[in-house]
């Protein structure tokens, strides 16, 4: 038996991961653009061939939310990271995500 304290959360948590396979499909669409990037310092990286992935505002479904950069190794030889943007389509802002990409001459 749940204790009546913890149920609410239990409901709100339930909810919120039911969620997530139909909104992943579809995709988030906000109705106004989102704030300028930040400006970061790009640290030193940790090692050699680590590569720099920017920060992004990031939806948490009622606000834009910095997503600090960060430096993250590669998945192969020659990968290159395309960042992530804001896209403005049918009336509505919306995240097309990052993704690493072959090197091309």
């Amino acid at each position: 038996m749940i204790p009546r304290a913890i149920l609410p959360l239990f409901c709100a948590a339930a909810l919120t991961l039911a969620a997530v396979p139909s909104s992943a499909r579809v995709g988030v669409v906000v109705g106004f653009a989102p704030p300028a990037p930040v400006v970061e310092a790009v640290p030193a990286p940790p090692a050699p061939g680590y590569v720099w992935q920017p920060g992004y505002w990031s939806w948490n479904g009622v606000q834009y939310v910095w997503v600090p950069g960060v430096y993250v190794a590669p998945p192969y030889a020659h990968a290159v990271w395309v960042p992530g943007s804001w896209v403005l389509h049918g009336g509505g802002w919306v995240w097309g995500p990052g993704h690493w990409r072959h090197w091309r001459r």
